[in-house]
């Protein structure tokens, strides 16, 4: 595997196109600068292709508020990166932690301030928009056996409204005006979705699916909820949605669209029992990565623990 990948870039189409056996994108999220990282040696027997960071890839916040930890984090990370993942594409999102402010949204008064040190940090081309822009998101097209995935990569902290309820005990935000993209990132979103593609990835740092757990959320903005399922309703026999943030994995089904929550690399939850409506089977609460291996008109997407084995699965067809 990955012996004749070619990769050609098409600056206008932003498209790579990709010939192998199999293609694999690892996904991991929730990696705290100061802890071990063993896990690194289960990921690397993986012959990975890319890497997506799904948020808090570091753990640079702080009560106040100040971005005074944050340089220092990523700095730290950085060494902390096994060698062999220079020769992976990295695909970063960010969350509340390496944003800058636990659980904050649209009101961080420093979000632009954290925006440029994590542009610095994962050495984003100065040419590209988001450096001259508000919010991380980004996409990618990938060309892989001859089909098109189309990979959206979304911001769901710089232009979020607040949370309604006490910490860890969040409620519906219902209204009207509250969002979580802001206008700018769903007019962007909308306009990405008219491509032509075969597959399409939606990678966002909360879970999209979950409804009954009290954390953080898509489901405590309902109508955003709604909103972002009725633009990939055209593409819900040809979409995987990804997420972290939680400190527990699992796989997640909701009328035929599969999520997989990947989280945490080496800051494991705490063991309580936690079940959802679309959940499938249970949540991993111990250290575990996520692995999507796209094969011949396949998609394989596993959740994996500390030692590479498969805690569970879903494959899907395109």
């Amino acid at each position: 595997m990955n012996n004749f990948i070619k990769l050609y870039l098409l600056s206008s189409l932003s498209l790579s196109f990709i010939s192998a056996e199999t293609t694999k994108f690892g996904l991991g999220s929730c990696l705290d600068q100061d802890y071990p990282q063993p896990i690194w040696e289960a990921i690397e027997k993986e012959d990975l292709d890319y890497f997506v960071f799904l948020g808090d890839n570091v753990y640079g916040d702080l009560p106040s508020g100040s971005l005074r930890k944050m340089v220092g984090a990523y700095k730290k990370q950085k060494n902390n990166f096994p060698e062999w993942m220079q020769s992976l594409e990295i695909l970063p999102i960010w969350d509340d932690h390496d944003y800058g402010l636990n659980d904050a949204g649209s009101e961080y008064p420093l979000k632009r301030q954290s925006q440029e040190i994590y542009l610095n940090f994962w050495e984003i081309p100065l040419d590209d928009e988001r450096h001259n822009r508000d919010g991380i998101y980004f996409s990618e097209e990938k060309i892989i056996q001859g089909k098109v995935f189309k990979l959206i990569f979304l911001d769901t902290r710089f232009f979020r409204s607040k949370l309604s309820g006490p910490k860890g005990k969040y409620v519906e935000n219902l209204d009207p005006d509250a969002t979580i993209l802001g206008n700018s990132q769903w007019n962007w979103l909308e306009s990405e979705l008219k491509d032509q593609f075969d597959f399409l990835i939606v990678f966002s740092s909360i879970q999209i699916i979950a409804k009954d757990h009290p954390y953080e959320k898509w489901s405590n903005f309902p109508l955003e909820q709604k909103r972002l399922f009725s633009l990939i309703d055209n593409h819900k026999n040809n979409v995987l949605l990804v997420s972290g943030d939680r400190h527990r994995g699992g796989i997640y089904n909701m009328d035929g669209i599969y999520e997989i929550t990947s989280s945490s690399m080496n800051k494991p939850g705490s063991s309580f029992d936690e079940s959802d409506e679309y959940l499938i089977d249970e949540t991993y609460y111990k250290e575990n990565y996520g692995v999507i291996e796209v094969d011949n008109n396949s998609v394989l997407v596993e959740l994996l623990d500390i030692e590479g084995e498969t805690i569970n699965s879903v494959k899907l067809s395109y």
